[in-house]
Parts: C-alpha cells; structure tokens; sequence
C-alpha cells in the first residue's frame, strides 16, 4: 500500500519509496505514473502520479495483474503488459507508446518507460514511468521552442531569480550587453543595468517581482559595463514568472535594441524641427528694407529655439568694391544681439559695437570658404580669435562652448557674418545644424544686400531731392515765409513734393507747392524739371493759369504722367494774390483775426493730364494774413480721413499765437507726431501791407 509522501495533501496516498516530485518540477507540469510489475506480471508498486493518470486507486490495483491497464488487444500478438515486461528485462530500458485503458473505461495513448530493478528478496522488478502521450508531447515541443527561442532568437530573454539576480539569458541580450552570458549568471541586474534615472529602472523591476504587474515596451536609456562609450534605448518587457503554474518566483524578461530607431525618430523629429523654424524664419526676416530691422528678425528667430546666443555683425568695409582679404584684419560693426543666458552672456553678446577679427581668426575661416564653421570655445578659439582679454573672459564665464559662425554672402559680396552659440546645456552643433545655419544665414543676407542697396538708393534720391529743393528762398520786405520739408520713411523712399519763393519784377512775389507721383529717384528727378522749370517761366510775368498751362505740356514732354501743383502770385501793392491749381490741395488762409479758410475754386487737374484749361482766381490780403500751402503728406495719413488732417491742420492754425516759426513746428508736432510715411511739406507766407516788416518772422 502506498504512504502519505512528506508536505503532500490530505487524502493524497503515496506508495512506499524514495520517488516523489518536488514541487515546481517537470513531473509537476506533465502528469507522470511510476508502478511496478514483479515476476509474477502482477502490480507490485503503485505511485501517486499512477492513481492520477490511471483512475485506480493503489488498494484497487495491487497485487492485481498488469493487464487490468490495457485494453484486450494484443500488442504484436502479445498482451501488452507481457510485452512491457519481457522488454525491460531482456532489453534493459524500452519505451514504447501504448493504448491504455482508464478506469472509466477511456481508451488513451500514453508513453511508457520500462528498465529491471530489484526489488525485496532479490526478486526482479520492471519498473514503468508512465505519462499521458498529448501531455508529454506538448511538454516536448514547449522545450523544443524554448530551446531554440534561446538558441536563436534576436531579441534578448532572460530570467530573473526573486533577488532580480540573472538565472538564465540567451546569447541576444549577452552581445547587447557586451559581456557573456556565464558572466552575468548570479549577478544582479543592477550590475549590467547602468541607468540615470535615479533608480527606477530597478524600482520598476521589483515591483514586477513583488506585485505581479508585468510592463510591456517601456523605453529605458541605459549603458552596460560592457559597452561603456555606448548609451543603449532598449524597449523591455518582463512579467512574473511566479505566477506560471508551478514555477519558481522571479521575473522573466524580453530586451530588445532600439537605439537605431529612436535615433531616426529623434533626428526626424530634430529635422521636422528645422524645417519648421526655417519656415518661420523665412516668413519673418526681410520684413522691411532697413538693415538693423532684418538684423534684429535674424537673431529673434534662432534664440532660443535654435541657440542660446546670436549676433549679427557687417563688415566695415572702406571702399565699397573692396574685396575680402584673408591676410588683412576685419573690421565688423555688431548691429543685432540676443541671448537667453543668465549675465554675463548679454554683456557679451551686446557691450561692444564695433569688433577687430586678426588674420586667421575662425572668422576669417568662414569668409574664406563661404560656408559655416563649428569651433569650440577653447583656448585655440581664444588665440586666434579674441583679441581682448577682457572678452575672452567674459565669453569664458558666459556659458557658451561651441559656436556656429555663418558667412552673410549675397551676390557675391560680403555683408558680414553672423554666430550661433550654445552652452553645455544643449547637445553641440550637428552637419544639419550647419546647413540650416547657411540657410539662415544666405536668406538674410540677400536681405540685407537688398536693404543695403534700397538705403543706398534713398540717400540717392534725398541728396537728389535735396539738391533740387530751394537752399535759401526769395525773401521780401511784403512777406515773411516759415518752411518745413520732411521726407518720408525708409519704408516708402523719398516722393517728388517741391517748393518754392520767387521773387518776381515789381516787388511781387511768387509761392509754389507741388507733388510728383511715385517714389525715388524718377519721383526726385520729375520734381526738379517742373520746380526750375516753373521758376523760369514765372520770371516771364505769366499768369497763374498760363503759367500752369506752359508746366503741363514742359510735364507731357517729360513724360511726367501726374503731378500737382498750386501757384500763387502775390502783389503788395494791390494786396492781391492770384491764384491758379492743378490737382492740388487748396491753401488754405488764416486772417488776422484768427478765422481760417480754405481758397477751393480754383482745383483744376493735375499736370500732365492735358487737354483741360486752368483758371485763376484773386483773393485780398490783409496784413497779418497768412498763407499756409502744404501736401498730401501732411494731412493724410494711412487707415485714417484726409478731411480729418484738414481739420487738424485748420485747428493749428486757428489756435497759433506764436511766430511763423513756432506755428510751422507746431503744426509738424500736431499733425506728424512719428516719422511720416510720406513726403511732408508746409510754407506758411504772413503778409506785411505796410511793406516793412517788425523783424519778427
């Protein structure tokens, strides 16, 4: 009869002997029967696994004859627990595959093991090792896998004990981890698992361990002592192993490399990156043609996003053909700075305005080729470089280590450069940091050549424009006359408005305002022609309207398609003032009293429209009368109503007490409080009668 085996279960019957299954074992997981037959072919032994696997109890079987387990047919004519027997003994060990019979009468297929022992006495006794043929099977083929998944399998496996200590790897995450695998049996993954991140990579493998969570694909950045020099992305999994039916505790794992892939990820996402901020950079940098604002656009779209500091410097050059000269010291001018660090980095990037580079400085490299260059900040870059102690130290105690220095290069021509700095808190420069940066770097300066080139044309048109104004004005004993001439914004080049005081035959004075349309230089030039021109034809005596007649075919021969023009010939001794106006705003006359209005029956078209005749009108002048005869871009402003800026100007005048000077900066206060838009023009004339004047203006 069989014993109750040691720890087994109440009700559990054991035969007597030392074969017994240890907890957690193979003979766990696969349902295996150990019984013996003596020589009598009778069932001598009857083991726990016998009574599972079977259905009869050891009382119902012992001392019973071996056939009770197998079905009537024969085995190779010979019952089959006859045939298990004779080939124990005559073989020594045989295994076979035999029909077995339950004892609900179920037919099933199991596998036997049988080799001779000795029993009690002496006697011989075939010992069988039984075990259901679909159950061994599959524990066959799990084996099978597993020995090849760890054989063969690219992605590293291993298994942890309860002390997170390695139990077995397969040779996949040994070359992971650069060391072989009989190296890491009993050592801690703490030993292999070198991580930054204040150990929760290890927190998280002992709650696997402790709680049963498994993780799945969590991403861990780590090095192994293995491979030092090379920081790993490994997307890990592990599960309890605990909670396998039977197994031992501890934690199983699947570690796979993915350092490549996040890599491309990370540099997809770093050019993604880029390609937004030179989006955006090309839609705010050369927003206006001034040099200065297209500097400051440069340096506001790369800090911080791109960098931590920028500056953009042009060089000074003294001959404007001059060519660049590696051998030669460079002399820049720093026109735009920024930085996101803490001081002293924006003492270092904006308290110097003027800067000296010495042949064969890194910026002189970057002319030289024409592309960016990446140099560290260090103690080569300083030599060669730095000119100032003082600076070199304040770039030292700034923060920056490596620079990025761009050439400004636009048809053909060197407009200066511009750096890119970042600290040890961002990773360094890479190639395609380098190419966005030449990027960057040719936009604005096609941008700056542009505004270089738009400011040259203006100082152009203005010193045109200047030189064709009136330097000194006609003065008369009968009229005081106060003027103001302010051009217009870089942003909208010079116009063509012009003035004018003749003095004429008689004592008679002449007053003329005009306007060109269009900008520039043309605008500059048309104004010339019809301000000489009218100056000679009005020393001819003519009549305002004869006059205007004569200025708009000298205007059609020119070519000039549009332009205003209003003249006023003034006689003191009459105290007359004819008047005659193409196109242009009416002037308007401020009384001694202090009532102003505006002198409007005369608006005839502009000049160079042709084929319509003007007219003249006379009005009386009063001694202390004022003549105020101004442009549009006095007045007029844009979003806003030109009848606005009339009434603007007629309230200044209304409400002046002062000289024809303070009324004349009054009024540009007033109406131009910010640079204007547009060409500006006010001549204010105050009649004397008596023809002598206080000495007042």
């Amino acid at each position: 009869m069989s014993s109750p085996r040691p720890g087994g279960r109440p009700g559990d019957e054991q035969a007597p002997g030392p074969l017994w299954s240890e907890p957690g074992t193979l003979l766990e997981q696969v349902a295996v029967a150990v019984l013996g037959i003596d020589e009598d072919g009778l069932i001598c032994y009857w083991g726990p696994g016998a009574q599972r696997l079977f259905g009869h109890g050891a009382a119902d079987v012992l001392s019973r004859p071996a056939a009770v387990l197998f079905p009537a047919a024969p085995l190779d004519g010979a019952g089959a627990a006859e045939r298990l027997a004779e080939r124990g003994r005559t073989l020594g060990y045989w295994r076979a595959r035999v029909p077995t019979l339950h004892r609900d009468g179920r037919v099933f297929d199991c596998g036997f093991r049988v080799f001779p022992v000795t029993g009690a006495g002496g006697r011989s006794v075939i010992l069988g090792l039984a075990s259901e043929s679909a159950g061994l099977d599959r524990v066959k083929t799990n084996l099978a896998f597993l020995d090849a998944l760890f054989a063969t399998c690219p992605i590293g496996l291993v298994m942890l004990d309860e002390n997170l200590r390695y139990v077995h790897l397969n040779q996949a995450l040994a070359d992971m981890d650069g060391t072989p695998i009989e190296d890491h049996i009993g050592r801690t993954t703490a030993e292999f698992m070198i991580t930054s991140d204040g150990g929760e990579y290890q927190r998280m493998l002992r709650a696997v361990a402790d709680g049963g969570r498994p993780v799945v694909s969590t991403l861990v950045v780590l090095r192994t002592p293995g491979r030092p020099d090379r920081e790993q992305v490994r997307s890990v999994s592990f599960f309890p192993l605990s909670r396998a039916v039977g197994s031992r505790a501890g934690v199983g794992g699947l570690l796979v490399d993915v350092t490549d892939r996040e890599q491309a990820l990370v540099e997809a996402a770093a050019g993604r990156q880029r390609l937004a901020l030179l989006d955006r950079a090309a839609a705010r940098i050369g927003t206006t043609l001034e040099v200065d604002v297209t500097a400051r656009e440069l340096v506001e779209s790369v800090v911080p996003e791109f960098c931590d500091a920028s500056v953009v410097e042009i060089v000074e050059w003294k001959d404007e053909r001059e060519v660049f000269d590696p051998e030669s010291v460079l002399l820049t001018r720093r026109i735009a700075a920024g930085t996101c660090l803490p001081p002293p980095a924006p003492e270092l990037v904006g308290g110097l305005e003027r800067v000296t580079y010495p042949p064969g400085s890194s910026i002189h490299q970057a002319l030289t080729t024409g592309r960016p260059v990446c140099v560290p900040v260090n103690a080569d870059f300083m030599t060669r470089t730095v000119i100032h102690q003082a600076r070199a130290q304040l770039l030292i105690d700034s923060g920056l280590t490596s620079l990025l220095i761009a050439p400004l290069i636009a048809r053909g021509t060197v407009q200066g450069i511009t750096m890119f700095g970042r600290s040890g808190g961002r990773p360094e420069f890479t190639g395609e940091d380098l190419s966005l940066a030449g990027e960057l770097a040719s936009r604005a300066a096609l941008s700056l050549d542009n505004a270089r080139l738009y400011s040259r044309v203006q100082d152009i048109a203005l010193t045109l424009q200047r030189a064709l104004l009136p330097t000194a004005l006609a003065s008369s004993p009968a009229v005081r006359v106060a003027h103001r001439y302010l051009p217009g914004s870089q942003a909208t080049e010079v116009g063509g408005d012009w003035y004018d005081v003749i003095d004429l035959p008689g004592g008679r004075v002449a007053l003329v305002v005009g306007d060109v349309m269009g900008h520039g230089v043309p605008a500059a030039a048309a104004m010339g022609r019809l301000r000489i021109t009218a100056k000679a034809l009005a020393r001819q005596n003519l009549e305002p309207d004869g006059l205007l007649e004569e200025l708009d075919a000298c205007a059609q021969d020119a070519g000039i398609a549009y332009a205003t023009c209003l003249y006023i010939r003034y006689d003191p001794t009459t105290g007359l003032a004819r008047i005659a106006n193409a196109g242009h705003l009416p002037p308007l006359l401020r009384r001694a009293s202090g009532t102003v209005e505006s002198v409007d029956e005369v608006l005839g078209v502009p000049l160079g429209v042709g084929g319509v005749p003007f007219r003249t009108t006379e009005i009386e002048l009063h001694d202390g009368d004022t003549l105020a005869l101004y442009t549009d871009g006095l007045v007029e402003a844009r979003g806003a109503d030109i009848d606005a800026g009339m009434a603007a100007l007629r309230s200044q005048l209304e409400g002046s007490t002062g000289t024809l000077e303070e009324t004349a900066d009054a009024v540009l206060a007033r109406l131009l409080p910010e640079a204007p838009t547009d060409d500006a023009v006010i001549v204010l004339a105050r009649i004397r009668r008596d023809g002598l004047g206080d000495g007042s203006a």
